[in-house]
C-alpha cells in the first residue's frame, strides 16, 4: 500500500520550528520535520544518515544534505542545498542545482562539461535532472557494467561520458530494457557515433545553449 501523507514542510524554505529540519521521508515520497543534530556538520565535510537518504534525518545542517552515502557505513558528505525555487534554483559559482525525484533532491554538485567529462574519479558529468540545460558532477554507479549499449535503470550507471537514453536511440539496445547507455558527442564531428545510422543529435535546440556548450550532443537515431 502506497502511504500517502502530505508534505508537512518544504525543503526549499526550511519552515520547521526551531531545533529542526526539513528533510524526505518514506523514500523521498513527502517531507517532514526531524531533530536537528545538536552538532551538525557543514557542507563539505563527513556526515552519516539514520537509515538512508531519503528516509531519515542526517547530521548534516539546516543548509545541508547527507549525500553520496555508503550502503554499508551510512556515511556520505554534506552536500549545500540550492536555494530560490524550483523554477529558480540558485547556488554558488561552480556549482549547479540538481534537481531530482520530483523535488525531493535539490542540492548545490559541481559544474562540468558532458564532453570533456572534467570531474573527479568515480564521478560523471551528467544533465542536472529536472534542471534541463546543466551539467552537474554526480557520483556513478556502473561497476563493471555501463559500457556502450548497456542497458541501465538509473542516470548514474553508465560510465563516464555516456548518458543512459531511450533504448529507441540505438538498434543496439535491448528494445525491453528501461534504458540504454550512449556516448555524448561533439555535433561539429560528425561519424563519431558507435551505432548503425546513428547521428550526434544536438543537445540544446539552436539558440539556446549556454555559452560553451553550443556543440553538444548525445548519439541517436534521426528523428
Amino acid at each position: 500500500m502506497v502511504r500517502c501523507t502530505p508534505a508537512s514542510c518544504s525543503l526549499w524554505d526550511q519552515n520547521c520550528p526551531s531545533g529542526q529540519k526539513c528533510t524526505p521521508e518514506d523514500g523521498w515520497s513527502w517531507n517532514e520535520c526531524v531533530p536537528l543534530d545538536p552538532e551538525p556538520d557543514a557542507p563539505g565535510q563527513p556526515c552519516t544518515v539514520e537509515d538512508a537518504p531519503g528516509n531519515g534525518g542526517d547530521s548534516c545542517d539546516l543548509a545541508s544534505m547527507c549525500w553520496d552515502v555508503d550502503p554499508q557505513t551510512h556515511e556520505g558528505a554534506c552536500f549545500l542545498r540550492c536555494t530560490g525555487g524550483p523554477s529558480d534554483p540558485v547556488c554558488p559559482d561552480g556549482t549547479t542545482c540538481v534537481l531530482s525525484n520530483q523535488g525531493a533532491i535539490i542540492l548545490c554538485m559541481p559544474t562540468c562539461h558532458p564532453l570533456m567529462q572534467d570531474c573527479p574519479d568515480s564521478e560523471a558529468c551528467l544533465p542536472a535532472g529536472e534542471n534541463f540545460g546543466r551539467f552537474a558532477c554526480i557520483a556513478e554507479y556502473s561497476g563493471d557494467e555501463g559500457q556502450v549499449f548497456d542497458s541501465c535503470d538509473y542516470a548514474n550507471e553508465c560510465d563516464p561520458g555516456l548518458l543512459c537514453a531511450g533504448p529507441e536511440a540505438a538498434v543496439e539496445c535491448d528494445p525491453n530494457a528501461n534504458g540504454c547507455c550512449l556516448p555524448f558527442c561533439d555535433t561539429e564531428q560528425p561519424g563519431a557515433c558507435p551505432g548503425a545510422m546513428q547521428e550526434c543529435l544536438a543537445w540544446f535546440e539552436a539558440g539556446t545553449a549556454p555559452p560553451g556548450y553550443e556543440h553538444v550532443g548525445v548519439c541517436g537515431l534521426p528523428l
